[in-house]
């Protein structure tokens, strides 16, 4: 398993929590129950935008959840601060392509930056063909496109599924991907040799 330290939010709310930084690590199959726990407090504010309970982080089953984390083609990555999983994001990977879901922070852990931090950690999980990174997410998430845009993901379209309409979102990784080059010749992540 690779894992990386990674500091999230200012220093000052790193200060303010007594909390200097959190691992990102991959998340396995017995962080499962914790990882359902923590979609499903995270993605209680997006339903409460679309006033719809069963919107699909909400309604996904711990079964169903271990079947998608043992697919070949996803990888679900995580932020821990000690021994609690704060974050997620899960990424499935086609061909060239990957594809960002399920992004959640715990709700007490919002606004400080840990988002940013889990959409940057995932290039260290990415295998190196990779050249575009997509997102989705609720056509009227305004906080979710606010957060894509500032780091580069630009809307392509819109799909409706169900009740729901998502924004999809791309970003071209010719950028970002020296930016990684940078920082791993730099400083090789904790736990890697």
């Amino acid at each position: 398993m690779s894992d990386s330290t990674a500091t999230s939010g200012s220093t000052a709310d790193a200060a303010a929590s007594g909390d200097q930084s959190t691992r990102i690590a991959l998340v396995e199959d017995h962080h499962a129950g914790e990882l359902l726990t923590l979609r499903r407090a995270a993605f209680v504010s997006e339903a409460q935008v679309y006033g719809d309970p069963n919107i699909p982080p909400l309604t996904q089953t711990l079964p169903e959840l271990r079947e998608d984390m043992a697919r070949d083609d996803v990888v679900t990555i995580g932020a821990w601060d000690g021994h609690r999983l704060v974050g997620s994001i899960r990424v499935e990977i086609s061909g060239e392509r990957a594809t960002l879901g399920r992004l959640a922070v715990a709700p007490d852990q919002q606004g400080r930056g840990m988002g940013t931090t889990l959409l940057f950690a995932i290039l260290e999980f990415l295998p190196e063909q990779i050249s575009e990174i997509w997102a989705f997410t609720g056509k009227d998430s305004r906080q979710n496109l606010a957060l894509y845009a500032k780091h580069g993901y630009e809307a392509q379209y819109d799909e409706a599924a169900g009740q729901l309409t998502y924004t999809y979102l791309r970003r071209v990784l010719h950028a970002v991907d020296s930016r990684r080059s940078d920082r791993s010749a730099a400083s090789p992540p904790a736990g890697r040799q």
